[in-house]
């Protein structure tokens, strides 16, 4: 999206949006056409399906191939891009080695998230008008604001100096956005979610309402926004509230999965471990002329972490579909990991299953024998509903779930005391392992093996000042690569400005 193509976004492209919306878990729509802007948002059908149209941007988080976990991990140590081949997506491979630039970054990182944010303002700035009930008009709008915070952290924490809309913009206005400060981006976010926090119940009906916002997620967010803005007092104060006594229940209703492995699990959806989810399915009949549009539904990151050519010779290899190979797992990540209990969980030792006789595969680019286990593509979590099988998985991504927030809260207290201590041996505790003194190393250790090939591992390692020396052997230079460079199209015939050293 060049940045004039902005107004379309304002205007229009957020209602095509709302029509093309699919149908997620609490959601059962079934749009008739597209509505222009002048007929639309006329009863609260129409306002929940313009609150959908802005729902639909959180399967960036896996969806499409330019998914926002899949590229984060081929930046970070875990991971490399793999793949077909070098040239197998120019983006995720310029990461991956550090030669990123202004013409390979994928735009639709900029992009997809700007769109939500439009697609937010424009319902609330709807929302007023439309005769609805009261509190439901109230809470829509709650989530429109998370919403909105969500994705302008996501643009914060990856470009830093991104513009900042909170209303519709005239057209005229266009070509003379200027960039906010990283300062007002954070406290826009703070504003729109500590609004979301008085107005969302405290928790929603699984059943009829997963994947909506809470209280509880509004909260865990906010403590991470607080964490991310150096504000350790206030983030910890969050995460108390979200994760309640270690180890137990909280007023929310989280609890951590006693058997790690149920975590992956594709039917295990919203469960008591999860606090914010990205949201697939296997039936929205996702084809190759749709994929990435946001109109599909299906995880393609399981697609592309599998390794290619799969065979099963023999039922102890898993049940898989084929894949991409892209992920594959470092030297280092698996080294980590070895005599972990979360090890086979989180890695797929292709190369042993090859070596033994159970399963045969095609090595892609930059293979280990090493592959993501979390999110692969089991054949049965295949689509039986049509559409291309590749593009229609269905198991959901975590976006945070309880042992993060655990983890974060240890980190804002300093990693020190006995409520850090706590925290950390209740990650430790659920997998078998025994106490280790907490630490701001341990914590870091425990996040990098909880929470491998997840998406957070490279922030991490940006937000505590390792990246510099954990990422240099992969070309990292510090004072750059802490951000990514705004996409060449946002350049032109604009007031963009270009980030540091790019």
């Amino acid at each position: 999206m060049k940045t004039k193509k902005i107004k379309y976004a304002l205007a229009f492209s957020a209602l095509i949006g709302i029509a093309l919306s699919c149908n997620d878990d609490f959601i059962d729509l079934d749009p008739k056409g597209t509505n222009l802007e002048g007929n639309y948002y006329k009863d609260e059908a129409q306002a929940f399906s313009g609150l959908v149209a802005v729902y639909d941007v959180m399967k960036k988080h896996t969806g499409g191939f330019e998914n926002m976990v899949t590229f984060l991990n081929a930046g970070s140590d875990d991971f490399y891009a793999g793949g077909g081949g070098a040239a197998d997506g120019a983006g995720i491979q310029s990461f991956s080695n550090y030669s990123l630039s202004e013409s390979t970054m994928p735009a639709s990182y900029w992009n997809d998230h700007f769109q939500g944010i439009f697609r937010a303002n424009l319902l609330l700035s709807k929302l007023p008008n439309v005769p609805m009930d009261a509190a439901k008009k109230a809470r829509f709008e709650a989530e429109a604001k998370a919403l909105r915070a969500y994705y302008y952290f996501e643009l914060v924490r990856t470009f830093r100096n991104v513009p900042l809309f909170t209303g519709l913009l005239a057209t005229s206005e266009i070509y003379n956005v200027t960039q906010a400060t990283p300062e007002e981006v954070y406290a826009q976010i703070e504003t729109d979610l500590t609004e979301a926090l008085a107005v969302l119940p405290p928790t929603v009906d699984r059943a009829t309402e997963a994947g909506r916002f809470s209280k509880g997620a509004v909260q865990a967010l906010l403590g991470k926004v607080y964490l991310y803005e150096g504000k350790n007092a206030l983030a910890a104060e969050q995460f108390a509230v979200v994760n309640g006594n270690p180890g137990g229940t909280s007023v929310y209703g989280y609890r951590l999965l006693d058997n790690y492995a149920d975590l992956w699990i594709p039917a295990n959806k919203y469960n008591s471990e999860s606090i914010l989810e990205s949201s697939h399915n296997s039936t929205s009949l996702a084809s190759w002329n749709n994929w990435g549009s946001g109109s599909d539904e299906g995880n393609s990151m399981s697609q592309m972490i599998g390794p290619r050519g799969y065979q099963r010779v023999n039922n102890s290899a898993p049940d898989l579909a084929g894949g991409w190979s892209f992920n594959t797992v470092t030297p280092s990540l698996h080294d980590a990991m070895v005599g972990d209990p979360r090890f086979n969980s989180t890695i797929l030792d292709m190369a042993t299953l090859q070596a033994n006789g159970s399963a045969n595969y095609s090595p892609g680019y930059m293979d280990t024998g090493w592959f993501l286990k979390k999110y692969l593509p089991l054949t049965s979590d295949r689509t039986t509903s049509g559409g291309v099988i590749e593009l229609n998985y269905g198991i959901n991504s975590y976006v945070i779930r309880l042992a993060d927030t655990y983890l974060m809260e240890a980190e804002a207290l300093g990693a020190s005391g006995p409520r850090a201590q706590a925290l950390l041996d209740a990650v430790r505790a659920r997998v078998g392992l025994p106490s280790v003194p907490v630490s701001m190393a341990s914590i870091m250790n425990e996040r990098r093996l909880e929470l491998a090939g997840e998406g957070h591992r490279w922030f991490d390692l940006v937000r505590t000042g390792q990246a510099a020396t954990v990422l240099a052997p992969k070309g990292f230079t510090p004072n750059k690569n802490e951000i990514w460079p705004i996409p060449l199209n946002e350049l032109g015939n604009t007031k963009i400005v270009q980030n540091p050293n790019y």
